[in-house]
């Protein structure tokens, strides 16, 4: 059975697994990603898809992958494949269906239609794939459609390849769609995943455009390759360091509330109940993954 929490769920290494591979999915039980992608979509050859289809539902059943959080991506709306995907992942149960090329609030609502048509339990929710250039115009409107919608991710190559934009080091090209997502993610309230590097043998950029989603406000990215794991983890957990500043920081404030002060500093800065919530966010998130062990 899937793993659930009250709290916030760490979801900073979300690691693409090629459905069609029963030992990629094997030795995904032992890889420290905090959650997983069986894929059905692009990492599945076609004559190989209803296989991967079995596979990628035997695992989700399973119960064995620890901590980390399963999601079935399905093949895309209109394609051979979408509707039987749809229905094997929803009877499935994992912890979420990934629809790619999500394009309106309409489809979503079409979506979640068909997998509570399919018998999906109320865990599974649905994740949403932001691809196409109607969906970066209407990316508030589908993070929205949904309470069952709780996660974007984005597919940046499809960005670029419909933007007919190039992908430099630094994205610059990408840096106004993917921060108009970021946006319509949180008008939303609903989490969003950045997009893959396509570059393993390139350690550096990965680690630079990782510090650059988590410091645009990404609450994780998704990855190719096990490799990518645990430099994605660093670089979005809280470092310990950063807690003790944000536990001081809380209590610095909430004395200095108590003796009523109207203005209060912290390390030589005013602060204020923003900087209260986001120092709470931060140890929420930090206990979040400590306690994933």
């Amino acid at each position: 059975m899937p793993n659930h929490t009250d709290g916030p769920r760490p979801r900073r290494s979300v690691l693409y697994m090629p459905g069609a591979n029963e030992r990629a999915l094997e030795k995904a039980k032992t890889i420290a990603a905090d959650a997983l992608i069986l894929d059905l979509e692009d990492a599945v050859a076609p004559d190989a898809k209803p296989a991967a289809r079995d596979n990628v539902c035997a695992a989700a059943r399973s119960g064995e992958y620890g901590h980390r959080e399963i999601a079935i991506r399905v093949n895309s709306i209109g394609t051979q494949w979408h509707d039987d995907d749809l229905a094997a992942a929803a009877a499935a149960g994992p912890d979420a269906i990934l629809v790619p090329k999500v394009d309106s609030a309409g489809e979503v609502h079409r979506l979640e239609a068909a997998i509570v048509a399919a018998g999906a339990p109320e865990h599974t929710k649905l994740w949403a794939m932001l691809e196409t250039p109607n969906a970066l115009l209407d990316a508030r409107a589908i993070a929205a459609a949904s309470e069952r919608l709780t996660v974007l991710v984005l597919g940046t190559n499809d960005i670029a390849k419909e933007l007919h934009a190039s992908q430099n080091p630094g994205r610059a090209e990408l840096i106004p769609a993917i921060t108009g997502c970021l946006i319509g993610a949180r008008a939303a309230g609903k989490v969003i995943i950045d997009g893959v590097f396509n570059d393993i043998k390139d350690p550096d950029g990965f680690e630079a455009e990782c510090v650059q989603g988590r410091d645009l406000g990404f609450d994780g990215k998704t990855l190719i390759h096990p490799s990518q794991v645990d430099p994605c983890n660093v670089v979005w957990a809280p470092s310990p360091a950063a807690v003790d500043d944000a536990r001081a920081l809380i209590a610095t404030f909430d004395e200095a509330i108590a003796q009523g002060k109207g203005v209060v500093t912290f390390n030589g800065r005013m602060i204020e109940n923003l900087h209260v919530d986001n120092a709470r966010r931060l140890i929420a998130m930090a206990d979040a993954i400590a306690a994933q062990g």
